[in-house]
């Protein structure tokens, strides 16, 4: 715990730009589930945003996140520092059962347990990625679902938020994430373009795009295509069990 505030005073700016990114991505799934709760004629039916139950699943199912993001893993074709993790399946769950804002906010707890027991060791940077990147996955799919609950919708959702996360994901990896790890660790970017050559022949040298495109794109795509078939096959037969008494 120590080494988190250690952390947080080193990186006090990065730190309160990713408070508040989390601040403003919640609000965008509160938004977007009361608009779909007043198309629905819902708003009355569902009451609290939180309830009992409500808080019960985010806390368990934000506990099974944390230990999936911290079985995380290296691939083949990209740097070491990124890792592939299915912490976005109980994310994904808990969204499809109780909307968007349950969704974001299992997202953000899971990477705020990760902080507290393992620190941070890429200032935040890759903390953030996971939390802006997970939610550009979560979003899309929970709203479509909560909007018309149907496993035509659930597939849509999936298709449509796996399609998010790898375009989104790869051009947020190249505008902002990159220049901010090169920056906070004071490593020059060709430094970091050269360790994608290093592990992956396709990569054009020197190029950021073909970087983001050769190794954060794929890992992008395999994360949701796995995470979205997972859910199919669990979500319906799980589904009764965690909305019991909701």
């Amino acid at each position: 715990m120590n080494g988190f505030f250690k952390s947080v005073a080193e990186n006090a700016l990065f730190a309160a730009e990713f408070l508040l990114i989390i601040v403003a991505i919640f609000l965008v799934a509160l938004a977007l589930e009361k608009l779909a709760d007043k198309k629905n004629h819902e708003g009355r039916m569902k009451g609290r945003t939180f309830s009992t139950r409500k808080m019960a699943v985010t806390g368990m199912f934000s506990a099974i996140a944390m230990i999936l993001h911290l079985l995380d893993f290296p691939l083949p074709f990209a740097p070491e520092f990124y890792k592939l993790d299915f912490s976005e399946l109980p994310v994904l769950v808990g969204a499809f059962a109780f909307g968007p804002v349950v969704g974001v906010t299992i997202e953000a707890v899971k990477i705020l347990l990760k902080l507290f027991i393992k620190g941070t060791s890429t200032a935040f940077v890759g903390d953030l990625a996971n939390f802006v990147i997970g939610c550009s996955f979560i979003l899309p799919a929970s709203t479509i679902y909560y909007f018309k609950k149907s496993r035509k919708s659930a597939i849509a959702g999936c298709v449509i938020g796996t399609l998010i996360l790898t375009l989104f994901g790869t051009a947020f990896n190249a505008i902002y994430l990159l220049p901010a790890f090169s920056r906070l660790y004071k490593i020059s970017l060709d430094s970091i373009l050269a360790m994608g050559n290093a592990v992956n022949p396709l990569m054009a040298e020197g190029s950021i795009v073909s970087f983001v495109a050769c190794c954060v794109a794929p890992m992008n795509l395999i994360k949701g295509g796995s995470v979205s078939l997972v859910t199919m096959l669990i979500y319906k037969p799980l589904s009764p069990i965690i909305k019991a008494g909701k």
